[in-house]
């Protein structure tokens, strides 16, 4: 009798919670069926267009201080249409604009740049800042009816950065997690992208350290700069690279010159789709063919970079390649871009390119169901797979300039691993003074850099 009960009771609550996890489910339902709410729009009026932008509900209890409301410039835009949407009349305007083009060529104005408007709460509008990315910033007021200006540069500070890590996701989130910058992951690309294809070398695991530049522009970080030295182990085999030289070439750990006469990858980073083969399924014309190429998978818009210096033979539309670029290289070689979307600027038959220029963006023309790159290689007539490349290398360090490198390497060696900034030899004993006190307030640079 006892366990009746029991089981009646288990079987009555099965039920409710069957019964709510229903109207629940039905609540649910309703809510994502339901039209979105919107918050109502202000009607039109003509007064709102004319309405300046800087003048945006000033609060009369701010008295005299000096509000600055900032605008990137829109596309093609010019630096008298932005005075006009900032409520400037015309005479001012062309008062201030020529004011700012004693320091600035406003013909070179981008979409980075940003002018700012300094609202005063009392009189309005009695003040301009125009900020060229990366450059400086140019200050203007009024001045007894006249407009005054001054050039401000930015002041451009470099420090060094030594970060060890290990890929365990992504490449850019790996280095974040080191505490370096995650655009640091494509100048090592750049590095290296003639011994390792970030499309398809990269393994879990792989450990880095490399030594690296930050700029700063006024305190504020701008850019990565330059890789000093990096170290990458990549499936137990080793690459080094060290900066050195006037041009800021790489070279492994005895001198020899990392560039060669291909890079590894037409594409910085993507993934391979389809490999050389003598016999493949064309998804397309549905029969077996050969595919004298690798295919690598991109977004469509992707730069593709040539992979050797050349002279470019054939830019046009290709029967089963669509937009095509096919590039004749010294000693025999020709390599071929076949699918693009477009063709950058200038490619053309005759035209010098230089390696790791970009010659087209990635697309679907031809015979192709997505948007991808077809990258072949051909020698002597014959076409070769492009991972199997047998690269060669440019021209190693002088005997002359050799210890140079040598004593170079061990410094930057040196700075890696304690994780400070590598000495370098014309510094003054003020120089080096500080450094003791601020290792990160100086900055660093290889010989003849």
């Amino acid at each position: 009798m006892k366990r009746s009960w029991i089981r009646l009771g288990v079987l009555s609550l099965l039920v409710a919670l069957a019964a709510g996890l229903h109207l629940a489910t039905r609540s649910l339902e309703a809510f994502l069926a339901a039209p979105p709410k919107l918050l109502p729009t202000q009607a039109y009026s003509p007064e709102l267009v004319a309405h300046p932008l800087w003048a945006t509900r000033v609060d009369g209890g701010l008295g005299r201080q000096h509000l600055p409301v900032e605008f990137a410039f829109r596309r093609g835009e010019t630096l008298s249409e932005a005075l006009g949407a900032l409520g400037f009349e015309p005479q001012a305007a062309g008062m201030l604009t020529e004011e700012v083009a004693k320091h600035v060529d406003l013909r070179r104005l981008r979409p980075e740049d940003r002018y700012a408007a300094m609202v005063n709460a009392d009189s309005g509008l009695d003040g301009f800042r125009l900020t060229l990315n990366g450059k400086g910033q140019v200050s203007a007021w009024e001045q007894d009816g006249q407009w005054r200006s001054e050039w401000q540069p930015f002041v451009e500070t470099t420090t060094v950065k030594a970060i060890k890590g290990e890929l365990d996701d992504f490449l850019e989130t790996s280095i974040g997690r080191a505490g370096g910058h995650p655009t640091v992951a494509y100048v090592m690309a750049d590095v290296l992208q003639w011994d390792l294809d970030f499309n398809r070398d990269l393994k879990l695991g792989d450990r880095f350290e490399l030594l690296y530049e930050e700029v700063y522009l006024d305190g504020k970080f701008h850019r990565v700069g330059s890789i000093l030295t990096l170290t990458y182990e990549n499936g137990g085999k080793i690459l080094e690279a060290y900066r050195f030289g006037e041009d800021g070439g790489y070279y492994d750990s005895e001198g020899r010159p990392l560039q060669k006469l291909f890079l590894r990858s037409p594409l910085r980073f993507s993934r391979i789709t389809s490999r050389f083969t003598g016999r493949r399924f064309h998804p397309v014309l549905k029969t077996y063919r050969p595919h004298y190429g690798v295919d690598y998978g991109a977004p469509t818009g992707t730069p593709v970079r040539v992979t050797a210096n050349g002279v470019v033979r054939f830019a046009g539309w290709d029967r089963g390649g669509g937009k095509t670029v096919k590039v004749r290289h010294p000693n025999g070689y020709l390599t071929a871009y076949l699918h693009l979307s477009r063709f950058a600027g200038g490619v053309g038959v005759g035209r010098r390119v230089s390696q790791g220029e970009v010659i087209g963006y990635v697309g679907s023309t031809g015979l192709a169901t997505g948007p991808h790159l077809d990258y072949r290689i051909q020698r002597d007539g014959r076409w070769i797979n492009p991972l199997t490349l047998d690269n060669e290398p440019a021209a190693p360090i002088s005997e002359e300039q050799l210890p140079d490198f040598l004593a170079w390497r061990d410094e930057l060696r040196l700075a890696l691993e304690d994780g400070r900034s590598p000495f370098v030899p014309d510094d003054s004993a003020d120089d080096l003074l500080a450094r003791a006190d601020d290792p990160d307030s100086f900055h660093a640079s290889a010989p003849g850099k």
